[in-house]
C-alpha cells in the first residue's frame, strides 16, 4: 500500500520549514519512527520521523526546498519494508593513474541543475544560485569538504578580479551599467542572504520593537562577596559538570524578586485589557551562536540549585549552537537574561522578548572605587540594564525592581529572611 508522508505540524505559529538535510533515498527500508528529513525553522533544525515503516518509493523534496505543514515529503511503500534492501552503488571504473582527476575537479551529479552530492548548507545553496554559480565549481578549503558561505565569496571575488583583468582598465559600457543595483553601482558588495533563523529574529525583533514602548533602566550590583564565594567553589562546581557563572546567581535569584514584582513575569493582553501574571517561572537565555541568536529557555528554576541552573545553562546553550535544539526548548519563557559581559561594553538596551514584558541585559563587571562612609574601597560592580513595557510597569517600579535585585545580589541571605 503506498501512503504519502506529508510535513507534520511542527509547532504553534510555525508553518513551513526549509529542507536542510534529506535522510533517506529511494529503495531504502525504513523503520517506524526513524528520522527521514531534517528541517530548518527559525530557530532550530528539526528532525522529522516517518510513523510507518516500509520502503522508500519516492523522496519528492530536496535541500534548499521550502516546504509547507501539509506537503508530501516522500512515498512510502508499507508492504515493502522487508523486501526493501539498498541498491548497492556501482563500483566507478578507474582510469589509469595518468588521468584521474583530482576530487575536487570531478564532475558531480546534479538534480535539478544543482549539484546534489556537495556538502553545502540551505543558505550557502542559495547564495550560490543568486550569482548563477554551480556549487560544483567552488573550491572549498573546508576539511570536510563541505561549502561555506565563505568559499562563495572568495569565488566571487576572483570571478570580479578575472573579468577586471580581461577588460584590461576599459570603461563599464552603458548596458553593463544598467544592470548593477543600487547596491554595487559604488563598489564591489557582497550580498549575504539571510537564513531562517536570522530572518524570524529580524521579523520578530522588529514586531517587538514597533509594538512594545521600550524603557531602559540601569544600576549597579557591588558582587565583590557572591564572586569570591562563586571562585571559592567554582572547582567542587566543575566535579559535579557545573560551571558557576553570575548568570546562574541571578536566575536563582529571580523567582523571589518576582514575588514581590510579579507584572516583571507576566504577559500584557490588550486585546482583553488585562495583565496574565505567571505563576510558574521560566526564564530564557540568550545565546550567541554561529547561525544567529537564540532563546532557550530554563523551566521551573525556582525548584533548582544554583548547581542545576548552572548546568542547564551549559546544556541548553551547547544544544543551540549544535543547532539541536527542540521548538519546545525555546518556548514559554516568562523573562529573558542576557548576558554580554565576556564581550565587554558597560551597558546596553536589549529588546524584550515578546509577548514577555522584561528582559535584563548584563554587562562585564569591573573594579570601581565606591565610598563606604569612611573611604574609598576597590569593589566589583557589575552593570544592569532592565528593558521593560511601560504598558504593564512604571518606572518606579523597574527601578524598584532593579535595586531589590542589586540589594540581593549584594546580601543573598536576605531572601531567606523576608526582607
Amino acid at each position: 500500500m503506498t501512503k504519502e508522508f506529508t510535513l507534520p505540524e511542527l509547532a504553534e505559529n510555525i508553518t513551513s520549514g526549509t529542507v536542510a538535510r534529506v535522510l533517506v533515498t529511494a529503495n531504502d527500508a525504513i523503520s517506524a519512527g526513524q528520522n527521514v528529513i531534517e528541517i530548518e525553522t527559525d530557530k532550530a533544525v528539526a528532525e522529522i520521523p516517518c510513523p510507518w515503516a516500509g520502503k522508500v518509493i519516492e523522496v519528492r523534496v530536496k535541500e534548499g526546498d521550502t516546504v509547507n505543514v501539509g506537503d508530501v515529503l516522500l512515498l512510502l511503500d508499507e508492504n515493502g519494508g522487508e523486501e526493501a534492501v539498498e541498491t548497492p552503488s556501482p563500483k566507478p571504473a578507474v582510469a589509469p593513474a595518468t588521468k584521474e582527476p583530482a576530487p575536487a575537479e570531478k564532475k558531480r551529479a546534479t538534480q535539478n541543475g544543482e549539484a546534489s552530492d556537495v556538502r553545502a548548507a540551505p543558505s550557502v545553496r542559495q547564495l550560490a544560485r543568486e550569482h548563477d554559480i554551480p556549487l560544483d565549481a567552488i573550491p572549498t578549503h573546508d576539511s570536510s569538504g563541505r561549502v561555506t558561505a565563505q568559499d562563495v565569496r572568495d569565488y566571487i571575488a576572483s570571478q570580479d578580479s578575472a573579468d577586471a583583468d580581461t577588460v584590461d582598465g576599459e570603461a563599464t559600457k552603458p548596458e553593463e551599467e544598467a544592470h548593477k543595483s543600487d547596491h554595487d553601482k559604488w563598489g564591489a558588495v557582497v550580498i549575504e542572504p539571510m537564513n531562517a533563523i536570522r530572518l524570524k529574529a529580524a521579523e520578530h525583533l522588529t514586531q517587538c520593537w514597533t509594538t512594545i514602548p521600550h524603557v531602559t533602566h540601569f544600576d549597579k550590583a557591588d558582587i565583590t562577596e557572591l564572586d569570591s564565594f562563586r571562585k571559592r567553589y567554582a572547582r567542587e562546581a566543575e566535579k559535579a559538570d557545573a560551571r558557576l557563572t553570575i548568570t546562574a546567581f541571578l536566575i536563582k535569584m529571580l523567582p523571589e524578586v518576582f514575588q514581590r514584582f510579579p507584572r516583571l513575569n507576566a504577559t500584557v493582553d490588550m486585546e482583553n485589557q488585562q495583565f496574565i501574571l505567571k505563576q510558574y517561572c521560566h526564564i530564557g537565555v540568550a545565546v550567541d551562536t554561529p547561525n544567529g541568536l537564540v532563546v532557550p529557555v530554563l523551566r521551573h528554576v525556582n525548584t533548582k540549585s544554583v548547581l542545576e541552573i548552572a548546568v542547564e545553562i551549559a546544556l541548553l546553550a551547547e544544544k543551540a549552537r549544535a543547532r539541536k535544539l527542540a521548538l519546545e526548548d525555546m518556548r514559554g519563557g516568562g523573562f529573558t537574561v542576557s548576558n554580554l559581559g565576556g564581550l565587554g561594553g558597560h551597558a546596553f538596551t536589549p529588546i524584550i522578548n515578546a509577548p514577555e514584558t522584561a528582559i535584563l541585559g548584563v554587562s562585564r563587571a569591573a573594579m570601581e572605587p565606591v565610598y563606604s562612609g569612611d573611604a574609598f574601597e576597590a569593589r566589583l560592580m557589575l552593570p544592569l540594564s532592565l528593558s521593560y513595557d511601560h504598558r504593564c510597569i512604571d518606572g518606579a517600579d523597574a527601578a524598584r525592581f532593579l535595586r531589590y535585585l542589586c540589594e540581593s545580589i549584594e546580601h543573598p541571605w536576605r531572601l531567606t529572611l523576608g526582607l
